[in-house]
């Protein structure tokens, strides 16, 4: 869904992990028609249009060739009020059954495409719908639509019904950059945090990276947390993850040290405010200067100017006021966004929920 620096690869060849000789290496990956998906959550898209869907209580990834599910339509998205009604409407069921979770722009069509699961609980059903520049939604046939697939080798367990079920966080987020899809999650293992490196196409994966953080509103290091949301970005000429978390420290964790087995510490370059939750992000371009825009369960739209992430001095010691480090301006316009992606170098396309619980699917200029 969110990054400016993607490429990628269409011919399935032998590849290597990150590390190149890569602790706990499996080779998982399957590959056929009809993906049989049990969840469906985070988007990604390479630049060639390949999708990448991740599959949480699965803990599997798939990497979807739309064919022509990516053609046909009109180009671009269009505004839709009242999406979720829309979309009950299509899929049958009550706007209450209905939960998109994630929302991504196809690279060469401008189509927008949204992962929704249809019910609850177990008995939740995973449908992907494209929305055209006509405002046309239309759900993807998966019959005929080509995919390979990874496992992620040391999920959570999964315990259906319990409240803090950690295999539901087991992918949280996905980039894809540079022939590598880049994966935010959490593991079994007891530094359970984890980004890791999967190279495109599939053939294998390894144990990923365990992350670590100072979080200066808590006032101690974690590494149990999961990243929620990032974007990759470049530093000084050097590819780094920016991860937001829980509560809300932004951290910067470079692409080369995100080996197997290794244990990594990020640099916490922002604390943006406690009791929040980030939810999604992008990086985008304005009058010559670049800015991330992150949107929040209950600190709204954030625009933060990226020039001082080099240079922004780490946070290792409590933060005693509510803010620290890099600031931000608040997006008073932009309310309750759920879901966000760049549509086009001047316009965003965003989920944004009413205060009367209307999800409505609209097209904006960029701050």
């Amino acid at each position: 869904m969110r990054s400016l620096f993607l490429k990628s690869a269409l011919i399935l060849t032998v590849v290597l992990s990150w590390s190149g000789v890569p602790a706990a290496e499996r080779t998982d990956a399957a590959n056929g028609t009809n993906p049989a998906f049990k969840t469906i959550g985070p988007l990604a898209f390479s630049p060639d249009g390949v999708l990448f869907a991740g599959d949480t209580q699965s803990a599997a990834i798939f990497a979807l060739d739309l064919g022509k599910a990516a053609t046909g339509g009109a180009p671009g998205a269009k505004a839709i009020p009242a999406f979720d009604q829309k979309v009950a409407a299509l899929l049958g069921t009550d706007v209450r059954e209905i939960t998109v979770t994630d929302l991504a722009v196809h690279p060469k069509t401008r189509n927008a495409f949204a992962s929704v699961m249809r019910g609850q609980g177990t008995n939740a059903q995973p449908a992907l719908l494209r929305i055209d520049g006509a405002g046309k939604i239309d759900v993807v046939a998966m019959g005929d639509i080509k995919y390979s697939k990874v496992d992620l080798p040391n999920a959570p367990a999964a315990v259906p019904g319990a409240q803090n079920n950690a295999r539901t966080s087991s992918i949280t987020d996905m980039a894809f950059v540079d022939g590598r899809l880049y994966v935010a999650g959490l593991s079994n293992e007891e530094f359970s945090s984890k980004l890791r490196s999967v190279s495109y196409p599939f053939n294998t994966i390894d144990n990923g990276a365990s992350v670590e953080i100072y979080h200066g509103n808590h006032g101690q290091f974690e590494t149990r947390s999961p990243v929620y949301t990032f974007v990759p970005y470049k530093v000084k000429g050097e590819t780094n993850l920016i991860a937001g978390y829980l509560c809300t420290p932004l951290v910067k964790f470079p692409v080369n040290s995100l080996k197997s087995g290794a244990k990594v510490m990020g640099t916490t370059i922002a604390e943006l405010g406690n009791r929040n939750r980030p939810l999604d992000m992008i990086v985008y371009q304005k009058n010559g200067q670049e800015f991330l825009l992150m949107s929040n369960n209950s600190r709204g739209v954030m625009k933060i100017p990226t020039a001082n992430f080099g240079d922004a001095a780490s946070i290792t010691a409590r933060v005693s006021t509510e803010k620290g480090g890099i600031g931000y301006e608040s997006i008073d316009s932009m309310k309750g966004v759920e879901q966000l992606d760049l549509l086009d170098a001047n316009r965003t396309i965003i989920l944004a929920r009413t205060e009367a619980g209307v999800l409505n699917l609209d097209v904006i200029a960029l701050p």
